[in-house]
């Protein structure tokens, strides 16, 4: 799915009956998207015959006719429709699919209500979603995680950037990866997110400034490279731009102090920072803290009650040196595991066989998720 409302309105449907979801980009490939939904015995698929990207259309039904064929397990496919013309699309070649609107009708009632949703509770390590490594080192792994992620990005958002029911977030990005469940996690939290479908970047030379202006935007996320190109066509805001105080943070690679130099003469009265986090946490994990000094291309604090390391070669806490990151304590966003992996033996070679002494943080991890389960069960610790 391209960054569109179904998606995030299935999201939250998929999540509150206590199923998982997970997703890909719509950008990747139909080897690309086998290879990470054949692992799962998926049930339901949910697509759109088409979106736009860089101001074109692209057609999504070919594609998507080869994954439902390599997928068996399914049993229904649900398809949106782009545009009001698409009804008259063929879709009758890709195996038990309808129209998601025809699909809908059949939750109305015979006098026209909609019967009232139901919530299901679930425990706190219960899985809610599936999200997949890059594949570089061979088949993308599934890693599922439990709705504590949703506390985690609770903890940065609302705390270290000092949010509250009038934030309103713009983050580019379409289902398929962490990034895009922690943004619609803001949704959660009462925020409001600003959905872009494509790539509003390079559409105009103020095209990205715009949606700012227009939607009174308070918090950015977003790629640096765009905002080095942007700069190399100096597609900067005009002098009759109103626009709020912003928050930006780039994500996902290294900002270029010269980055920080372009936005400071395009956005004088704004806050900007880098960040990193990663896909097994779900979240960020060192980025800006406002109530903290901050200079070019630096990162100042870790999210709260984040334990992370740098270890040299051997495994020993180094500081000032070149070394890995590495989250030394039990954290309860941690990935519950990996799909399929029944007895956890992959995900501890994976992730905690590198250094001595991290298969103890995994038997900690095991432990924490356990607990939380029995106690959200009603049991006491």
């Amino acid at each position: 799915m391209s960054n569109r409302r179904e998606a995030v309105f299935a999201t939250q449907a998929v999540i509150s009956i206590g199923a998982i979801w997970t997703a890909a980009l719509p950008m990747l490939g139909a080897k690309a998207v086998l290879q990470r939904f054949r692992q799962l015995n998926a049930k339901i698929f949910l697509s759109e015959d088409g979106y736009r990207l860089d101001g074109k259309d692209v057609d999504m039904l070919t594609k998507l006719a080869e994954i439902v064929e390599g997928l068996p397990s399914l049993e229904k496919v649900l398809i949106v429709a782009s545009k009001p013309e698409s009804h008259s699309k063929d879709i009758s070649k890709i195996r038990n699919s309808c129209f998601l609107d025809e699909f809908l009708k059949m939750g109305i009632e015979d006098d026209g209500s909609v019967s009232p949703m139901k919530f299901e509770q679930v425990s706190f390590s219960h899985p809610i979603t599936i999200c997949y490594t890059s594949g570089s080192t061979g088949v993308p792994k599934c890693i599922v995680h439990g709705s504590s992620i949703l506390i985690a990005v609770a903890n940065y958002v609302l705390i270290n950037f000092d949010t509250d029911r009038d934030s309103r977030w713009f983050r580019v990005m379409p289902p398929g990866t962490a990034i895009w469940i922690s943004n619609l996690t803001k949704h959660f939290l009462g925020q409001t997110i600003v959905l872009y479908e494509g790539s509003p970047y390079f559409l105009s030379p103020t095209s990205f400034w715009d949606i700012l202006e227009k939607h009174r935007i308070s918090h950015v996320s977003m790629f640096p490279r765009a905002l080095d190109e942007m700069e190399k066509r100096n597609y900067s805001p005009s002098k009759k731009h109103d626009l709020p105080l912003v928050r930006l943070t780039t994500v996902g690679c290294a900002t270029k102090p010269k980055t920080y130099d372009f936005l400071l003469r395009v956005l004088k009265d704004s806050v900007y920072s880098t960040s990193l986090g990663c896909t097994e946490l779900s979240q960020l994990a060192l980025f800006r803290e406002l109530t903290l000094p901050a200079y070019k291309g630096q990162m100042n604090a870790a999210t709260l009650g984040m334990p992370m390391q740098v270890f040299d070669d051997d495994g020993h806490p180094v500081i000032g040196e070149a070394g890995e990151i590495v989250i030394s304590k039990p954290l309860p966003n941690l990935p519950l595991g990996l799909w399929n992996d029944k007895d956890g033996s992959v995900y501890r070679e994976k992730y905690f066989s590198k250094y001595p002494g991290m298969e103890t943080l995994f038997e900690l991890l095991q432990f924490i998720t356990t607990s939380l389960t029995f106690a959200s069960a009603g049991g006491k610790l």
